[in-house]
């Protein structure tokens, strides 16, 4: 982790994860066509992004084949079948995905040895009473010779002692990266603040690089990404067009305009949001909206926006203020 952190210049160490096609999936179940996942694909590598979260390694017990996409499960076949034989050297862009604990991903089983994968990393979701299923998630995948990552969620809604629980807990693992998540949207920049400090000093002498997963609920997805940066995190998601669950997410085109790296392109990313997104856009609901800021301040799951918004009155504002006040 940087002592300094210089955000005017060009800062080689950071890292730009997009997310678009496993944090997009939550949208529309991850039903994805292939051509759509490979223009996403072809996007990053020619955008120079870092790395792509190509969706979840997620149960199809859990998550049934007939009802969920194959980006949900990201079997090999199904990845290989729109990247090929993907080479993250000449490419320059790593390929992840998300596991969730919890019983979400059948992890003993479905992440197969890298050497046998095109997957270069995998990113271990979960919950802060979790923590001991992800410390064995994250040996077991770097055993298996991936990166992993460490991304506590949901963390503006436990206690202090709950976070430096986890923190103890992973500082001695293999993780790479120690994520902040803001999965409600709900946090604003002296937590962002209060936040980095706690987890980089927790980190301090492991190696791990801290980063940052935010989401759009209260318009903050860029400025709180901005703020980690500036503090020194290297290591940060986005979507393009900010297509996510809910309010969405960080824009990547708005933050590699934002980064001083020249290998970064917006264009791709640009021709993808005008080809992909936008047609998209018009028959899926993402992005801030009345109904998901009231859940980013009550700092509560989007789900209940999420209902609101695909039922027969998404538009009234008003009525879902007074339902979710009543009930909060």
């Amino acid at each position: 982790m940087s002592d300094k952190a210089p955000w005017i210049t060009f800062r080689p160490e950071l890292k730009v994860l997009d997310c678009t096609i496993r944090d997009g999936g939550l949208v529309n179940a991850h039903q994805f066509s292939d051509d759509f996942v490979k223009a996403a694909y072809v996007a990053c590598v020619q955008s120079g992004v870092d790395y792509m979260e190509i969706g979840y390694k997620n149960s199809p017990r859990v998550f049934p084949k007939d009802k969920f996409g194959p980006w949900r499960h990201c079997d090999e076949a199904d990845i290989r079948r729109v990247v090929g034989d993907h080479d993250p050297v000449k490419t320059g862009l790593k390929l992840a995905v998300m596991a969730d604990a919890g019983g979400k991903s059948d992890w003993k089983t479905q992440i197969i040895p890298a050497a046998e994968s095109v997957l270069s990393t995998i990113r271990v979701a979960y919950y802060a009473h979790q923590v001991s299923e992800a410390v064995e998630m994250i040996h077991y995948a770097t055993e298996l010779g991936y990166e992993a990552t460490s991304n506590l969620m949901a963390v503006s809604g436990i206690t202090e002692e709950e976070i430096d629980t986890v923190l103890e807990a992973i500082a001695p693992t293999p993780a790479t990266t120690m994520v902040i998540v803001d999965s409600f949207g709900y946090l604003y920049r002296e937590q962002v603040d209060r936040l980095y400090h706690k987890y980089a000093s927790a980190m301090t002498g492991t190696g791990k690089e801290i980063g940052i997963h935010a989401h759009n609920n209260l318009q903050l997805a860029f400025a709180n990404t901005i703020e980690a940066i500036i503090l020194g995190c290297n290591r940060v998601d986005s979507t393009m067009f900010g297509f996510g669950r809910g309010a969405g997410n960080c824009h990547t085109e708005i933050l590699l305009g934002f980064l001083r790296n020249p290998k970064f392109n917006m264009r791709p990313v640009i021709e993808m949001i005008q080809t992909h997104l936008l047609p998209l856009r018009k028959t899926l609901d993402w992005g801030p909206s009345i109904p998901y800021n009231i859940t980013g301040q009550l700092n509560q799951h989007p789900r209940t926006a999420i209902e609101w918004r695909e039922g027969l009155t998404p538009d009234d504002f008003l009525g879902f203020y007074d339902k979710i006040v009543e009930e909060s």
